[in-house]
C-alpha cells in the first residue's frame, strides 16, 4: 500500500462536505486499511514499535481474544441523558478536547482526549449509526501515526480491532489508554461491522476519522516557540505558499528527526501562520520545520521537503548538525526546545547618554581579543567574556559606547554582514560553541559594560541574507523582493512586506527587552526605503515603525546607507522623524580630502560645524554619527601609507611614498595626518565614532576587504605609536567632556558664536580649491554665576587651525576675551608628548592683545582662551 499521504483536518462547524459538524474536527485523507497496515518506518528509532505499545497501552477489557498489545474498556456505566455519556468518565480528565464527525451511515462518532492518572485517554462514542444486531458486531479498526510515512505499527501486524459495547438507545463506546511517552500522535481509525462481509464504515466523505492525541491546534500567536501557562509548548510558523508544514523534534544531534508531526492545513493553520501546541515531555531537545509545496513547474515553486528549516523565530539556536545531504535531510541550524535562560538583571540600568555626549568604539567580538596577545584564557578569548575583560582599555580610550560589528547567525562563507537568523547572538562569540552559555555570556557583558557607564550598540543588517537563510524554502515570493535583475543573488529581504517587517520589529524589541541593548546601527539603511520591485518609497513603513515604537524608540536607532555588497554609500535623503541618526559619510569624504589637500574649505567648515547641509531639518548635529575609518576600507594607519590607483575610491595618500618605509620625512608626515584625523574627528560636533586597531596602528597592508583585517594585536598598544596614539584618544575624550559647551552640543552653533579666518589673516577662499588653510574663532557664551553656581567658572573661546599645505602658515590669532590669554592645547607636529596638554602651553603676545603662532605644514592645532595667572 502506498504511503499515507498529508492530513485534511478542519477546524470550527459546521462543515457538511467534510462529515464534521461540532467544535475542533479532523478529516483524514489516508487510505481505507485492507487487512494489514501498509509499511511505514519507525520515526522514533527505538526499540521494536510492537514492545512499546505492548507495553505502554493498557489492557482494561474482560476480552480474552483480544490482542494483549493493544486493548479497550468498554463502558459499564453510561450516563442517562442522551449528551451525557462520557459525563462519568471525563470528570478526573485534563486538557480535554473534543471531536464529532459524522459516518458514511448518517451516525455520529463523538471522541474526547484528554489526560488521567499519566496516561492520555480516548473517549470514542458511536450513536445513530443504522444497524443492527447485538453487542459484539461493531469494532474499532486503529492506528498510531506521526506524519505522511511515520507508523508507530510495523507492517507484520495486524489492525488492533477493538469491540464496541452497546446500549439500549442506540449509542456505543469504548475508551483506549496510552503512555503520555507515546505521544505525540494521530490516532486513525474507522468503524467494521461483522455482518455480511465485515463492512467498514468511515467519515461521510470516505475517508478514516483521525484526532491528534498529545497535541492541539495551538495559537498563532505569538510567533516562533512559546511557553504556555499550563505548561504546554506553543509553535508558530509563517509559511503562506506552504501546502503542509512538518514539525520535526530532535532527541539530539543526529541527523535524522526522532518525531515528526504533520501539521493540518484547517486546524493548526490560520491565515498563513502554521500553529501547534504540544504537551512536553520525551527526550526531545530540538525542532525545526519542513515546508512542502506543490512542485508543477507552472506554478514556480521549488521543493524544500528534504530540507529541515530553522524557525525564523527560534531565540536560542542549536549548532549546524551537518553539511551534506544525509537521507535527504540537509539540515542547518534548528531551535533549541528551551527557554532563554534565566539571568539576573537586577541593578542593571540603561545609561540612557544623550546623543551629543556618545563617545563611540566600533568592534569586532571575535577580532578583538581571539589574539593571543589578548593573554586571556581560551574560553574567554575571542567571546562576550573577553570584550567584558579588556573594559579598562575602552575606559582608557574615554569611550562611553560599543558598536558591536554584527553578531548573529551569519553565512560563514561571506561573513557576519550576511546573516541567516537576527533573533539570537551566534555561538561563535560564547565561551563553549554553546547557544545557552553565549546568550548568558553576552548578558554578562551587557551588564557589566552598564554598570561602567558604557552603552552596548549592535551593527544589524535586515536588508539581505545569506545563502543558506531558511527565509528561502519557508517561502521566497514573501520574505525576498525583486531588486532587479539579479535580486534573487543579492537574498534582498522584502523588508516594508507586513510578515517580515514584523519579524524584524520584533528581532529588535528582543534584543532590548532581553539583552539590554541600547541602540542599532542599521547597515545597508537605505534598501530599508525599497519597495517590492526595488522602488524608493517616499514613507517606508518600516522605517516609521521603528521611529514611533514603544520600545525601540526609548533606544538609539542609526542609519548608515553603507552597502557591504557593493562596498560604498548609497547618497539619499533619508527619512528620520526627528528619531533617526545617521553615519556621516560625508564627514568621511570632506576631511579625507581636505587633509590630502584636495578639499575646499567650505566643506571642511560644514562637517566641523555638524553638517548643517544634511541634519539642518529638525534634527541637529548630535544626529551625526562621525567617521574616519571604518570596519570594511582602509584602516587608519593605511589611509597614509597607501595611495594607488586601485585606491582611488578611499580618498587616501601615502604622504610620498606607498607601503612600509624607513624615511623619517614620511613618517612623520604620516604620525602628523593621523593625529589631524584624530584631532577633527573629535572636535567636530557630532558623535566621534573610533574603529578598532586605529588606535594601534594596525594595518591591512593596503588591503580594503573585510577578510583581510587582522586580530587586535594588544602588543601593540606597547609601541611608542600605540601609547602616545591611546593617550592622545583619551586626551581628546577628556577635552570633549569638559568643552562640552562647544562641542557637545545638540543644537548648532549660532552664526554670531563664528568668526572664520583664511591664510595670511584674510576671509577664507571657500571654494577656492587651492585654498588649503582654515581657522576658526567659537566663542564661549559666558555663564551666570549667580543664576547657575554649578558652571560659575568662566570658560574661554577656543580657537582652530587647520593647514593641509606643503608649507608653514604663520597664524595671527584673534585678541583673547578681557582678562585671558591664549594656551596652546594641542600642535599635531610637536614631538610626542609635547603635540598635545591638559593645562595648555601660554602663548607670548609680541605686543599687547597681538599674539602670532607659526604652524607647519600638515597640522592643526588648538588654543583655549583662559584667565591669566
Amino acid at each position: 500500500m502506498a504511503m499515507v499521504p498529508s492530513l485534511s483536518l478542519g477546524i470550527q462547524s459546521p462543515c457538511l462536505n467534510c462529515g464534521i459538524y461540532d467544535s475542533f474536527t479532523l478529516v483524514s485523507s489516508m487510505p481505507h486499511f485492507h487487512g494489514k497496515f501498509a509499511t511505514g518506518k519507525q520515526c522514533m528509532g527505538r526499540k521494536s514499535v510492537c514492545e512499546e505499545i505492548s507495553k505502554n497501552v493498557k489492557t482494561t477489557t474482560a476480552y480474552g481474544h483480544l490482542s494483549s498489545k493493544a486493548s479497550a474498556t468498554s463502558w459499564a456505566s453510561i450516563g442517562q441523558t442522551k449528551d451525557d455519556l462520557f459525563t462519568v468518565e471525563i470528570e478526573g480528565l485534563e486538557k480535554v478536547s473534543t471531536y464529532r464527525f459524522r459516518s458514511e451511515v448518517d451516525g455520529h462518532v463523538k471522541v474526547i482526549v484528554g489526560k488521567k492518572n499519566m496516561n492520555y485517554v480516548v473517549y470514542i462514542e458511536v450513536s445513530s449509526l443504522q444497524l443492527c444486531g447485538n453487542q459484539n458486531e461493531l469494532f474499532l479498526r486503529w492506528v498510531m501515526y506521526r506524519s505522511d510515512a511515520s507508523f508507530l505499527v510495523p507492517s507484520d501486524v495486524e489492525a488492533f480491532e477493538v469491540p464496541f459495547m452497546w446500549k439500549s438507545d442506540g449509542r456505543t463506546g469504548l475508551e483506549l489508554r496510552f503512555d503520555l511517552n507515546q505521544a505525540p500522535f494521530y490516532l486513525s481509525f474507522l468503524l467494521k461491522s461483522t455482518l455480511g462481509d465485515g463492512m467498514a464504515i468511515r467519515t461521510n466523505t470516505m475517508t478514516n476519522f483521525v484526532v491528534p492525541v498529545g497535541f492541539g491546534s495551538g495559537y498563532p500567536a505569538p510567533m516562533g516557540l512559546s511557553f504556555l501557562d499550563d505548561g504546554s509548548l506553543n509553535f508558530a510558523f509563517f509559511s503562506k505558499n506552504a501546502e503542509n508544514v512538518v514539525l520535526c523534534l530532535y532527541e539530539d544531534s543526529s541527523s535524522k528527526p526522532a518525531l515528526e508531526i504533520s501539521l493540518d492545513p484547517y486546524v493548526n493553520r490560520s491565515g498563513d501562520i502554521w500553529h501547534a501546541s504540544w504537551e512536553g515531555g520525551g527526550p526531545y531537545v530540538s525542532y525545526g520545520y519542513r515546508c512542502m509545496r506543490d512542485a508543477l513547474p507552472e506554478k514556480g515553486n521549488s521543493i524544500s521537503d528534504g530540507n529541515v528549516l530553522l524557525d525564523p523565530y527560534a531565540l536560542v539556536v542549536g549548532n549546524s548538525l551537518h553539511e551534506q545531504h544525509v537521507s535527504n535531510l540537509n539540515v542547518k541550524h534548528i531551535g533549541q526546545l528551551c527557554k532563554e535562560p534565566a539571568f539576573d538583571w537586577k541593578g542593571d540600568v540603561h545609561p540612557y547618554i544623550p546623543l551629543e555626549k556618545l563617545i563611540v568604539y566600533r568592534l569586532d567580538v571575535k577580532r578583538f581579543t581571539i589574539d593571543k596577545s589578548s593573554k586571556l584564557p581560551g574560553d574567554v578569548a575571542g567571546t562576550f567574556y573577553g570584550v567584558a575583560e579588556k573594559l579598562g582599555h575602552l575606559k582608557e580610550l574615554g569611550v562611553n559606547a560599543i558598536l558591536l560589528e554584527p553578531i548573529s547567525l551569519f553565512d560563514k562563507h561571506k561573513g557576519p554582514y550576511f546573516p541567516l537568523h537576527f533573533f539570537s547572538p551566534s555561538n561563535l562569540y560564547g565561551p563553549s560553541d554553546d547557544s545557552i552559555s553565549t546568550i548568558f555570556a553576552m548578558k554578562e557583558m551587557v551588564k557589566k559594560m552598564h554598570r561602567n557607564g558604557i552603552e552596548v550598540l549592535l551593527e544589524v543588517v535586515f536588508t539581505y541574507t545569506g545563502d543558506d537563510a531558511a527565509f528561502h524554502d519557508i517561502d521566497f515570493s514573501s520574505y525576498y523582493g525583486k531588486t532587479g535583475p539579479d535580486f534573487e543573488a543579492r537574498n534582498a529581504l522584502n523588508c516594508n512586506y507586513p510578515i517580515v517587517q514584523q519579524m524584524i520589529l520584533d528581532s529588535l524589541q528582543n534584543w532590548v527587552i532581553e539583552f539590554h541593548i541600547d541602540g542599532f546601527c542599521f547597515m545597508d539603511a537605505s534598501s530599508l526605503m525599497r519597495g517590492f520591485y526595488g522602488e524608493y518609497l517616499s514613507r517606508p513603513s518600516l522605517v516609521e515603525a521603528i521611529a514611533f515604537d514603544p520600545v525601540l524608540s526609548k533606544v538609539k536607532i542609526i542609519a548608515d546607507c553603507w552597502d557591504p555588497l557593493d562596498k560604498a554609500s548609497k547618497e539619499v535623503r533619508f527619512p528620520h522623524w526627528k528619531r533617526w541618526a545617521e553615519i556621516n559619510t560625508k564627514f568621511c569624504v570632506d576631511v579625507r580630502n581636505f587633509l590630502r589637500g584636495e578639499g575646499l574649505p567650505s566643506d571642511l567648515a560644514t562637517r566641523l560645524c555638524g553638517s548643517g547641509d544634511i541634519f539642518s531639518d529638525g534634527r541637529g548635529p548630535a544626529f551625526s554619527f562621525n567617521f574616519i575609518a571604518r570596519n570594511f576600507g582602509l584602516p587608519l594607519v593605511d589611509l597614509v601609507s597607501f595611495s594607488v590607483s586601485e585606491l582611488a575610491s578611499e580618498l587616501s595618500w601615502n604622504c610620498g611614498e606607498e607601503g612600509p618605509t624607513n624615511k623619517s620625512s614620511v613618517l612623520e608626515r604620516r604620525l602628523k595626518q593621523i593625529r589631524n584625523f584624530l584631532f577633527i574627528l573629535y572636535v567636530s560636533l557630532g558623535v566621534p565614532v573610533l574603529n578598532m586597531g586605529d588606535e594601534c596602528g594596525q594595518s591591512s597592508g593596503g588591503s580594503r576587504s573585510y577578510d583581510d583585517r587582522k586580530a587586535f594585536d594588544w602588543g601593540a598598544l606597547k609601541t611608542g605609536f600605540g601609547i602616545q596614539t591611546t593617550e592622545f584618544i583619551s586626551f581628546l575624550g577628556s577635552l570633549r567632556t569638559r568643552r562640552s559647551d562647544l562641542l557637545q552640543k545638540r543644537a548648532f552653533l549660532k552664526e554670531e558664536s563664528i568668526d572664520w579666518h583664511g591664510s595670511e589673516q584674510s576671509e577664507p577662499a571657500w571654494e577656492d580649491p587651492s585654498s588649503k588653510f582654515l581657522a576658526m574663532t567659537i566663542k564661549a557664551e559666558r555663564e551666570d554665576a549667580e543664576s547657575d553656581p554649578e558652571f560659575s567658572e568662566i570658560k574661554g573661546d577656543l580657537f582652530l587651525a587647520f593647514n593641509a599645505a606643503d608649507r608653514p602658515e604663520n597664524v595671527v590669532l584673534p585678541p583673547a576675551p578681557t582678562g585671558m590669554a591664549w594656551f596652546r592645547l594641542v600642535d599635531t607636529a610637536l614631538p610626542f608628548p609635547r603635540f598635545f596638554s591638559n593645562d595648555g602651553v601660554p602663548l607670548l603676545e609680541q605686543t599687547p592683545g597681538f599674539v602670532t603662532y607659526d604652524m607647519k605644514s600638515h597640522s592643526c592645532a588648538l588654543f583655549e582662551a583662559k584667565i591669566r595667572e
